[in-house]
C-alpha cells in the first residue's frame, strides 16, 4: 500500500466496466433501477472472477505502510458503508483495510459486497478486504447471504462463484510491522511459531478451516479477560485467549497493536491486555437491535492512532444535542 501522498490507481482492465458498475450500483433504489434489473448475474459472475484473481495474487499476510483506515464488520450495512466514506474520505484519497464480515444479517449484502469488491478491482494497492468468519460456506449458508442471492437469481450459481472467491481472500494484514490486523484473534499455533511468516503458509483455496486450526483462531477466535492461556470458546468453535497471550505475543514478534473485529462493542472500539488489543465494530444500530455505535481506527503516517465513532442514527428520533454523529478520539501517542 502506497502512502496518500504517493497513491498508485492500480486498474487493470476486465471483463466488467468497472465506472459504469459503481454508478448503476450507486444509482439502485431510484426508479427503474431495481438491482435485478440493472445488473445481471453473468455480470456479478464475472466480477467475483476477476475478484478472485486479484485476491490470488496477494499474500495471505498483506503488509502496508500507514495511512490507513481500518474498518471492523459491516454486515450487510451499505448505507454505512457511504456514511464511513463521506465521513472518513473516499478511496483512493483514503487507503482502507477491512477486517471481514461483510455479509449475512443486514439487509444489503449483495449491494455490499459488490460495493467493496469495485473499490478493490479498482484500487488494488489502496484497499484491503481481509476474510471474516462469515466469508465461509458454513455459516453465510445459515444466516442469509445464501438466501438473498437465491430470491434475487433464483439459482444458487452465484453463491457456489462468491464461495470460491471467498477462500482465496487473505487472513490477516501487518501495518507498519508493528500493527497486527485480522478478523477474530489469536491462536496457540501463532503464539509457539518462530516467526509471523507462518501467517502466509495457508494454501488457496482455503476451504471453510477445521476446528482446531490456526486459520479457524485467525477467524474466530475471542479475547477474555478472565481467561489464562486458551480455552474453549462458548461460541463452539476455536477458543478463547487472555492478556497474557496477547502480551507474549506482540512481545514475541515485536508488535505494538493487534487490531481485530467479530464482537459487538458499545462505543464501536475496546480496547483489552493493557490497549495492546482493540476490538472494532463498524456496523452502527447493527440489526436494528442494538444501540451500538459504530467506530474506524485512522493510523497515520507516523503510526499514532485515532478512532472516528459513527453514533447510530434512528429515524424519527433526534439525536443529543450533546452527541454528534461522527467524533474523533486521538489516542496518547504510546502505539
Amino acid at each position: 500500500m502506497m502512502s496518500k501522498e504517493q497513491v498508485s490507481v492500480a486498474f487493470t482492465p476486465t471483463r466488467v466496466n468497472i465506472d459504469k458498475y459503481l454508478e448503476r450500483l450507486m444509482n439502485i433504489g431510484k426508479l427503474g433501477t431495481g438491482f435485478t434489473s440493472t445488473i445481471e448475474e453473468s455480470e456479478i459472475s464475472d466480477l467475483v472472477g476477476e475478484c478472485l484473481q486479484s485476491f490470488q495474487r496477494q499474500p495471505m499476510m498483506i503488509e502496508c505502510a500507514p495511512p490507513v483506515t481500518i474498518v471492523g464488520d459491516i454486515h450487510g450495512q451499505f448505507g454505512d458503508v457511504m456514511r464511513i466514506f463521506n465521513n472518513v474520505g473516499f478511496p483512493p484519497d483514503v487507503n482502507y483495510l477491512f477486517l471481514g464480515d461483510y455479509i449475512d444479517r443486514g439487509q444489503f449484502s449483495i449491494e455490499t459486497i459488490l460495493l467493496l469488491m469495485c473499490i478493490k478491482m479498482k484500487y488494488a494497492e489502496n484497499f484491503i478486504l481481509l476474510r471474516g468468519n462469515h466469508e465461509t460456506k458454513l455459516i453465510n449458508r445459515i444466516y442469509g447471504f445464501y438466501d438473498d442471492l437465491n430470491k434475487r437469481f433464483g439459482t444458487p450459481r452465484l453463491y457456489e462463484d462468491f464461495t470460491k472467491m471467498f477462500e482465496m481472500m487473505p487472513l490477516t494484514a501487518l501495518v507498519g510491522k508493528r500493527i497486527l490486523c485480522m478478523h477474530g484473534g489469536l491462536s496457540a499455533d501463532l503464539m509457539n511459531a518462530p516467526k509471523l511468516d507462518i501467517l502466509n503458509t495457508f494454501a488457496r483455496p482455503l476451504h471453510d478451516p477445521p476446528n482446531p486450526s490456526l486459520a479457524i483462531d485467525i477467524l474466530w477466535a475471542d479475547p477474555d479477560v478472565n481467561t489464562k492461556g486458551f480455552k474453549a470458546n462458548i461460541r463452539g468453535c476455536s477458543c478463547t485467549f487472555g492478556p497474557d497471550v496477547v502480551a507474549q505475543t506482540c512481545d514475541k514478534f515485536g508488535l505494538d497493536l493487534i487490531v481485530r473485529a467479530h464482537q459487538v462493542v458499545q462505543d464501536g472500539y475496546e480496547f483489552f491486555a493493557n490497549r495492546k488489543l482493540v476490538t472494532l465494530f463498524s456496523a452502527p444500530h447493527y440489526c436494528g437491535q442494538f444501540d451500538n455505535a459504530a467506530a474506524v481506527m485512522q493510523v497515520n503516517p507516523n503510526m499514532v492512532c485515532s478512532f472516528k465513532i459513527l453514533r447510530p442514527e434512528f429515524p424519527g428520533r433526534a439525536a443529543p444535542s450533546h452527541q454528534k454523529s461522527a467524533t474523533t478520539i486521538l489516542l496518547p501517542p504510546t502505539i
